[in-house]
């Protein structure tokens, strides 16, 4: 167990830093370059709170909201944005869950939880690219984030 000075204890020993989450977007941005996208990267804790918000050069203002809020729901809801489509649909079982939650919550991809031994220890969104992009790169960020979290 690991005890933070704010008293929280945390079985994992890790928990969602600032380091952690700028070595994250910027290697999220890296990417984006590399595939020409204009994005807002954004990372938050285990309660949703955004701990880091990258706005690339000329990336859209309505990104920026929408990756906070990808990183909001890919924690609260613990899973990524993408599998929300199908369950958010008429008929879903989860129908209309975006219209709760102040609507802040996303049912399309590009937002990732994030996982350390195991323990959600924060969220990832993304938004800038079309929607098959923006999932692509959660889907980059969540995988190259178990590289990130284990240099720092």
């Amino acid at each position: 167990l690991h005890r933070h000075a704010d008293g929280h204890v945390c079985k994992c020993g890790k928990r969602m830093s600032l380091a952690i989450a700028k070595a994250l977007c910027e290697e999220v941005e890296r990417e984006a370059v590399k595939r020409g996208m204009k994005i807002v990267a954004a990372v938050c804790d285990a309660g949703g709170n955004p701990v880091c918000v990258h706005c690339m050069d000329d990336a859209y203002i309505a990104s920026y909201d929408v990756a906070v809020n990808k990183a909001f729901t890919s924690v609260s809801l613990q899973m990524p944005t993408s599998k929300l489509a199908a369950l958010a649909a008429p008929g879903g079982p989860l129908y209309g869950i975006q219209f709760t939650n102040g609507g802040k919550l996303v049912i399309f991809g590009g937002g990732e939880p994030l996982y350390y031994n195991e323990k959600m220890i924060g969220g990832f969104g993304v938004s800038g690219g079309t929607l098959e992009e923006d999932t692509a790169l959660g889907e980059f960020a969540r995988d190259r984030f178990k590289e990130v979290i284990s240099c720092l």
